[in-house]
């Protein structure tokens, strides 16, 4: 499929972004990109190994004449960096997001929006550990799931154009209510975020040294741990409520679990364990 835009502003070049912008390439966008953000280190970079056309470190600057704008850093500078640019977004552009929080954004983000100009939410489920664009992959969309959360004001031709784009980068796209995207994410995506890093304190408190002993079930384990925190701090205060509940019902799991072993109840533990493993297998394996 042709990507009909001339212009494409990605704010924030690391994984992402720069993602984006190699697989739109790879698919024979023959238009310009422009890579914004505040490291001109990074955004060098970025233009020398052929990620980016040209940049900014102004975002007002970067966005000028741009058909599309993606927003593509942590989720609490939305409203920010929005609001910076909005006087000079050009009449019919399209602003969307990358961000794991849906409800928040589309609330704040939306309102901000000049006539003329239409914000379309999405949220495609792919990512690394790592982070910056050395992580960056033309493919890490491909084949991933991408949540697109129109609100009750999406315009429809915006719509449709922002499930065509992630299609065209090769994502499956699912349409799904911005309230009900952040209540299935907290238990299934923001909760364990917060539990693999609760988990390698939980384990330091108990003895710093020991960490390293840990085998390939750890790193497993807690390999979502090694994602950027600032990013995780957001995504915990713009879906604060939901993720409050994931984690109350885990603790709540938890302390079945330890009461099972404190009672010696190895029976009963066992059938824990076959009720877990059985829903694990709904996930398949990479």
């Amino acid at each position: 499929m042709t990507i009909h835009f001339k212009h494409i502003a990605i704010i924030g070049v690391g994984l992402m972004g720069s993602s984006f912008a190699l697989a739109l390439k790879k698919k024979g966008f023959k238009g310009r990109i422009t890579g914004i953000g505040r490291n001109k280190k990074n955004l060098i970079k970025a233009k020398r190994l052929g990620i980016i056309d040209n940049y900014s470190t102004s975002h007002a600057e970067g966005i000028k004449d741009a058909d599309l704008i993606l927003l593509a850093v942590p989720v609490g500078q939305f409203e920010a960096i929005v609001g910076n640019i909005r006087g000079g977004i050009k009449k019919g552009a399209i602003v969307t997001d990358v961000g794991s929080v849906k409800a928040l954004i589309v609330k704040k983000i939306e309102p901000l929006m000049p006539e003329g100009v239409h914000f379309v939410g999405a949220h495609p489920i792919a990512g690394k550990e790592c982070s910056g664009i050395s992580c960056a992959s033309a493919d890490l969309y491909r084949n991933a799931r991408c949540i697109i959360t129109p609100g009750p004001n999406t315009n429809k031709n915006a719509l449709k154009t922002i499930i065509a784009l992630w299609k065209a980068v090769g994502s499956k796209t699912l349409l799904m209510k911005p309230e009900a995207h952040d209540m299935i994410y907290a238990s299934v995506s923001h909760m364990p975020h917060v539990a693999a890093y609760a988990l390698v304190n939980g384990i330091m408190k108990a003895d710093g040294k020991i960490l390293p002993y840990g085998g390939r079930g750890l790193r497993d384990m807690t390999r979502i741990a090694l994602s950027p925190p600032g990013l995780w701090r957001d995504i915990c205060a713009c879906n604060k409520k939901n993720i409050l509940k994931s984690l109350k019902k885990f603790s709540s799991s938890i302390s079945h679990v330890t009461g099972l072993i404190e009672r010696s109840d190895w029976d009963g533990l066992e059938k824990e364990f076959i009720r877990a493993q059985e829903a694990r297998k709904l996930l398949g394996s990479d």
